[in-house]
């Protein structure tokens, strides 16, 4: 080791004051790295010996990195998520499309832009692309375009931050960087041209009813009394889903079939007396398969896999699958396209055909403006909210982590799909303010006027 006092050598390591602060020196993998340390001669010292270390070892060095392409970082962020992390497909695309605007927006304004000089400055520099971005709400290319919403903007944003802290696990970027999407604070982002929630009061809930046909109404009324997902509607199998001498309904993963609930938790929700009677006409005589069929399989004629149970569905979609490939690598793609053949086959409902009934029955009612069946969702939490249902109990029914109940941030997920009532709110304040002083003087108050 040596040493002199603008300069000290540790190893492989030396160590240059500049002005006042200290540079290390040092090559590796033979790459040449000068990284700052900073003014104290202590710390600039003890991290020339960690580094002279790691590089006698063949570790990487402590303030190495290896800066990237933004394209080549989300290939390898999202071949993560498939290959590693072993997220859904469509969490995947999602990502995917998110991405895909700050690769659109380097290849505009920065092209050739790395890791390493990928700064706040950037992000910033992105929101206002972001701004600036035609969209088609529905994703057809044919579809009528506009301004991405503000939520959607928060959640490109949101990705994006999370793609780099892949990045700084992965050391592509300088270690004493920051992720320029946390300096952004898009928590504080406001939330101004998002599209509305609406919710069926109960007398909308009943004309919807009563709009129903035959095949539609135990599918709505499902929806509105187990606040099920509609991808989770469409895929419950009988019997194992179904328990109607418990009065249970299981909303459960099913790997082999290639679907899994949207949060991975499976659970029970009881069933209600009348919907168990709805149902159990509905089903009829049948013991496996969908729970709910497609219109023309109630109406007549039976499904290609018909009378199959869940395990003979799996070994279907195995022995498809394994067909398909042709003596090829099975990849998650070739086996979700079979997977939806075979539930195709069993009989089942496709989501959008959900939709799509449920866009024809609002028009009926004139509440057009209401499009989204996940609406019934956010009116079974609503529902659960007025009745004062225990927190807990509400995210175990809506399927969401109980863990983000008991945190400081109330009731994490379910507080999105939970929305109060005027009339609640209404008689809840009342409640609440009827024994204090001020109401007391009120009333007081109002006595003495009407008595003069």
């Amino acid at each position: 080791m040596t040493s002199s006092k603008g300069s000290f050598r540790v190893g492989r390591v030396r160590a240059d004051l500049r002005g006042s602060v200290w540079y290390l020196c040092y090559s590796e993998h033979g790459r040449r790295h000068r990284p700052r340390v900073g003014p104290d001669r202590r710390a600039a010292r003890r991290m020339a010996a960690q580094i002279n270390a790691q590089l006698e070892s063949g570790a990487p060095a402590a303030l190495s990195f290896e800066p990237i392409g933004i394209d080549e970082l989300q290939r390898r962020w999202l071949a993560n998520h498939e290959h590693v992390l072993r997220s859904s497909l469509q969490t995947i695309r999602r990502y995917r499309a998110a991405t895909n605007h700050l690769i659109g927006f380097v290849n505009d304004r920065h092209r050739g832009c790395r890791t390493s000089v990928f700064g706040v400055t950037h992000a910033e520099d992105f929101v206002r692309y972001l701004r600036t971005v035609q969209v088609a709400p529905n994703g057809h290319a044919n579809a009528r375009k506009r301004p991405l919403l503000d939520k959607g903007i928060q959640f490109i944003l949101e990705t994006c931050r999370c793609m780099f802290r892949y990045t700084i696990k992965r050391r592509h970027l300088s270690p004493y960087a920051e992720n320029p999407f946390s300096e952004l604070e898009l928590d504080r982002l406001p939330i101004e041209n998002s599209k509305p929630v609406h919710i069926l009061t109960p007398d909308l809930e009943g004309q919807l009813l009563e709009a129903c046909d035959d095949w539609q109404f135990p599918v709505f009324l499902t929806l509105m009394l187990t606040g099920l997902r509609p991808g989770e509607l469409t895929h419950l199998l009988l019997p194992e889903d179904l328990d109607l001498e418990s009065s249970v309904l299981r909303i459960s993963n099913k790997p082999r079939l290639h679907w899994q609930v949207k949060t991975r938790n499976e659970r029970e929700i009881p069933l209600v007396p009348v919907l168990v009677d709805v149902l159990r006409l509905a089903i009829g005589a049948r013991s496996t398969g969908p729970v709910f069929q497609r219109r023309r399989f109630v109406s007549g004629g039976r499904p290609l896999l018909a009378g199959k149970s869940q395990l003979q569905l799996e070994n279907e979609l195995v022995h498809r699958t394994t067909t398909a490939a042709e003596g090829d690598l099975i990849c998650r793609a070739i086996e979700a396209r079979v997977a939806r053949c075979v539930w195709r086959d069993a009989g089942m409902i496709k989501s959008e055909r959900i939709r799509t009934e449920f866009m024809r029955l609002t028009r009926s009612i004139g509440v057009p403006e209401i499009t989204a069946p996940k609406s019934l969702r956010h009116g079974f939490a609503t529902s659960m909210q007025d009745a004062n249902v225990d927190p807990i109990v509400r995210c175990e029914l809506m399927g969401h982590s109980t863990g983000a109940c008991g945190n400081g941030n109330g009731l994490g997920m379910t507080a999105t799909y939970t929305h109060t009532r005027p009339e609640t709110k209404r008689a809840e304040l009342i409640r609440a303010l009827s024994n204090r002083r001020s109401h007391g003087a009120a009333e007081r108050w109002l006595r003495v006027q009407l008595q003069r």
